[in-house]
């Protein structure tokens, strides 16, 4: 057999072409660099599955269950030309290099590559955590196999999602509608959601008060008053009345009860008393307590701090920090963006220490770097942090000609971050005071009160002359204002004790309570973490997925669960309790850890998982013995006393149940609940307000006389219509129906009646249910309304629409006026129309929905309008339909952004190839 001639190239293969591209600039001669576009192969759809395994072990899942989980692989339609590719350039190689991403995702892909290439030259794996020079050169020596343990959790990973989501999504089609998933991560996102909602809907506000005085030092305090006490007044909050606490808003439970012992609880008559009281009474300095105040710099960012700091400061999507990042690695600036580390390699330590003090001096790096430690649980495969690229960063200043938009505010978030982790603490001091005075007149006469302020003085700023952390919302930022408890603020005046003050206000300030604020996305993915909850490189998904779903909306940056997201909620804890149970959900992710390490094979945890072991129910156990699930229940909520709200095919809606006595046939009383309103919003009083504004649930017209069909008008989720009541057929009628045979002369049974589909018409703006007429509701069901022909044939009509009346002729539409002109508007008049040049969409065009700028991508503006089937995102080049979930007046630009750069990714939309040959089980490899 010949020998192969040696050629000298080197096949180098990444995931992304412009991966590809920045790699290929520092290889050199030799090497040709590819990209396999992601995933080559995956786990088909069982309904793709050859007809041969589709009453197998396989069929179910395209996973073999009873041969050690055994994926089904076949190589993605879309891809057979990329590998096509690949193969014809590895022909022409003497060496293959798998430089896909280091974590999990890229050691598989990098072994499908291997398991479907086949290569016949020698094999070398190599990962960089950052895309330089530098980085690639120590990968070169750093050369080793496939890590067949990184294959085996990310396979048992995929399967394990295909196991969970296959079993259990079915159960919510059957109970409460279809299009419904369940996940292993984003069910358990959604019931955080949900669980925090039901905690504001639990929530009973209290109402207390305090004051807050405005004072300054007695011998200051003429001068104070010619200038209102600018520059030596402070703030002082009250904080103890005859030596008891005052209560405040952190004293009280989620019920409203005041759970503090011993505080004193200051309604409005007794504050204002007191405020009146102190007027003229001599306030003192009763102690002053001063420490010193030290502030260290956050660490590195990680995967998930990352998406927590961009969502506050950028006003990000995780998806779009994501997808900005992912950018900015491929491309050279950023190290790689998953990561659950926050340490630093030793060059990037001594680069952000020579940055830190050329930019501020030596006095603002510490003697010695620091070193952090990860504090989430579950830390996984040992990258890097996400910090600038290089063994020297490169300042916002030295990438602003190259970046732009989006990318260049990221990078500079990393950048700052990664600089401010290696300087000095922020240093300074702050005073605590406390003063008082007895009040001399009135109800309140003779009582104390103590006041208390603090105040910080940075004297020494450190690493926050580079960088500051942002913060997520807590409820004592709305429950105290600005003041905060203790009057916390600035400087304070040189105050000492005994010393003695006068006060130039005492205001009586009410408050009251808050419930515990929803999730934001950096809330959300903070608690994830937290929990051990997923990984955070796959959180963007996960929220994005939950909100497509039609789980979670959001309003602002708040996320605010539907009530199908109760609905599936509360059918996975009653059925699947442990499947949404935040510490099981967490020991997966350690399991899939210790496969990870080569401390566990992952069929042998499939096989647990799925059939179940040492006496605990596997998964297929538990579906198989669900009983019967009551879907009304599950899908019920009670909203108050006699008020139920239900999740119905077309959304939510309350209704009174019928008493026990009602007659058969009694149409309960119901409500439609506006999509708009939040749950913790519908409360028992909006609940009554929307039941007594609803009315009945439909008015009887009259009779069609030329049908027989009763006409009514209804209260309907998107308005109010007419629409005609067809009774079903009776069994005389059905045994009427004429007999057919089957050829050997028995009869078949007998077909079911094909059901009318009743006519139905929305009302007009101008018409009501109260006033609408049998005869309108007539003309508007006969509408669509022919109104000739044109001069080639062409039938002209005139009907109503979603986006109002227009005329038709074949495919070309054109709006009128007014919906009354639907009944009046001639022929010669359309043809009039029609006769005009056609503006865009058939009206002229109409101004945008929404604008939000310029898309970092292509360039061009991003717009929000109005299409056929909805709004909808475009730049002009793409187009993205806005998602249900997602109002048009909480889409944010970061959202718009991420949609279009979602269906960017997918590219256009391609028929379904018929299905050829490529699958195959997985058979362990490793790369020599």
């Amino acid at each position: 057999m010949a020998t192969k001639a040696k050629t000298g190239k080197k096949l180098v293969i990444v995931e992304s072409p412009a991966k590809s591209k920045t790699i290929a600039q520092y290889l050199g001669a030799g090497f040709e660099v590819d990209a396999s576009m992601g995933h080559i192969r995956d786990l088909p759809q069982p309904s793709d599955l050859p007809t041969e395994l589709k009453k197998t072990s396989v069929g179910k899942f395209a996973v073999d269950i009873d041969n050690g989980f055994e994926p089904y692989y076949v190589v993605s339609p879309e891809k057979r030309k990329k590998v096509a590719e690949l193969k014809a350039k590895l022909k022409e190689a003497d060496e293959l290099y798998l430089a896909t991403d280091g974590d999990r995702e890229g050691e598989a892909i990098a072994w499908h590559l291997l398991e479907v290439l086949k290569p016949k030259v020698p094999v070398h794996r190599l990962t960089f955590p950052e895309i330089t020079k530098e980085a690639i050169q120590r990968a070169m020596a750093e050369l080793r196999d496939v890590d067949e343990s990184l294959v085996d959790a990310q396979e048992t990973r995929r399967v394990l999602d295909r196991l969970y989501g296959y079993e259990i999504s079915p159960v919510l089609w059957r109970k409460i509608a279809s299009g419904l998933s369940a996940g292993r991560v984003q069910s358990v996102a959604t019931r955080l959601v949900v669980e925090r909602e039901r905690e504001r809907m639990a929530f009973r506000t209290a109402d207390y008060w305090d004051l807050l005085a405005t004072l300054v030092p007695q011998a200051q305090g003429a001068a104070a008053a010619d200038d209102g006490g600018a520059g030596q007044s402070f703030q002082a909050r009250l904080a103890l009345v005859d030596g008891k606490k005052v209560a405040s808003g952190r004293d009280f439970d989620d019920r409203g009860r005041l759970t503090a012992k011993n505080a004193v609880l200051l309604d409005e008559a007794t504050a204002r008393a007191l405020a009146a009281g102190l007027e003229n009474a001599a306030f003192s300095v009763r102690s002053v307590e001063e420490k010193p105040y030290t502030r260290r710099p956050a660490a590195p960012f990680t995967t998930s701090t990352l998406q927590q700091e961009a969502a506050r400061k950028l006003r990000f999507s995780a998806r779009v920090t994501m997808q900005v990042a992912q950018r900015l690695y491929e491309n050279g600036y950023i190290t790689y963006m998953r990561t659950d580390s926050t340490a630093l390699s030793d060059q990037a330590v001594g680069a952000a220490r020579r940055q830190a003090s050329e930019l501020y001096g030596p006095d603002f790096i510490p003697s010695r770097p620091r070193v952090y430690a990860s504090k989430a649980k579950n830390a996984q495969e040992a990258h890097e942090a996400i910090r600038p690229a290089g063994d020297s960063f490169r300042t916002p200043a030295q990438v602003a000609k190259e970046l732009r938009g989006d990318e260049f505010r990221l990078y500079e978030l990393i950048w700052k971050r990664t600089v401010a982790s290696q300087m000095e603490d922020a240093k300074g001091s702050t005073a605590t005071v406390r003063l008082g005075a007895v009040a001399t007149t009135g109800e309140a006469q003779g009582r104390d009160a103590e006041f208390t302020a603090s105040g910080t003085v940075i004297t020494f700023r450190g690493f926050l002359a580079a960088y500051e952390e942002g913060r997520d919302e807590v409820r004592e930022d709305t429950e105290s204002g600005s003041a905060g408890r203790g009057g916390e603020g600035g400087r304070l005046p040189a105050l000492a004790k005994g010393q003695a003050l006068d006060a130039l206000e005492l205001a009586a300030n009410g408050h009251q309570t808050s419930p515990p604020p929803r999730y934001t996305e950096a809330s959300l993915v903070k608690t994830l973490e937290e929990r051990g909850i997923g990984r955070p490189s796959t959180y963007a998904a996960t929220i994005s997925t939950i909100m497509d779903r039609g789980y979670v909306r959001t309003r602002g940056n708040a996320l605010v669960p539907s009530w199908i997201a109760f609905s599936v909620v509360r059918l996975l804890e009653e059925y699947f309790h442990d499947y949404v149970d935040y510490d099981f959900t967490a020991e997966m992710e350690e399991d899939l850890d210790r496969i990870a390490a080569g401390e566990q094979a992952g069929s042998d945890w499939l096989s647990a998982f799925y059939f179940g072991a040492e006496g605990k129910p596997g998964l297929t156990t538990i579906v198989n013995g669900l009983g019967e699930i009551d879907a009304r229940e599950v899908n019920s909520v009670e909203i108050a006393p006699g008020i139920v709200l239900r999740v119905g095919k077309y959304g939510p809606y309350l209704e009174k149940p019928l008493p026990a006595d009602a007659p058969e046939g009694t149409a309960p009383e119901r409500a439609n609940v506006p999509e708009d309103l939040a749950p913790d919003e519908l409360t028992a009083e909006k609940a009554l307000e929307l039941m007594e504004s609803a009315g009945p649930e439909e008015h009887v017209l009259g009779t069609d006389p030329l049908t027989g069909h009763t006409v009514v008008a209804k209260n309907g989720r998107y308005g109010a219509y007419v629409t005609e009541l067809i009774a079903e057929p009776t069994p005389e009628q059905l045994a009427a129906q004429p007999v057919e045979y089957y050829k050997n002369g028995k009869p078949k049974p007998p077909k079911k009646p094909v059901k009318v589909k009743p006519r139905t018409a929305s009302l007009f703006k101008s018409m009501s249910i109260e006033t609408v007429t049998l005869d309108d509701a007539l003309k508007l069901m006969s509408l669509p309304r022919a109104l000739g022909k044109d001069e080639e044939g062409n039938v002209i009509t005139v009907q109503n629409g979603r986006f109002g009346p227009y005329l038709k002729k074949g495919t070309d539409s054109r709006s009128i006026g007014s919906e009354e002109e639907i009944f009046t508007i001639t022929l010669e008049e359309a043809l009039k129309i029609y006769a005009q040049p056609k503006t865009r969409g058939g009206r002229t065009a109409a101004a945008p929905l929404a604008e939000f700028g310029d898309d970092p991508e292509s360039g061009k503006p991003i717009v929000v309008k109005e299409g056929r089937f909805g709004p909808y995102i475009t730049d002009g080049v793409t187009n993205i339909t806005v998602p249900r979930a997602t109002p048009i007046e909480e889409l944010t630009r970061e959202r718009a952004v991420e949609l279009l750069a979602e269906k960017r990714a997918k590219g256009p939309v391609k028929r379904p190839a018929r299905r050829s040959g490529g699958g195959g089980t997985r058979a362990k490899a490793s790369a020599k």
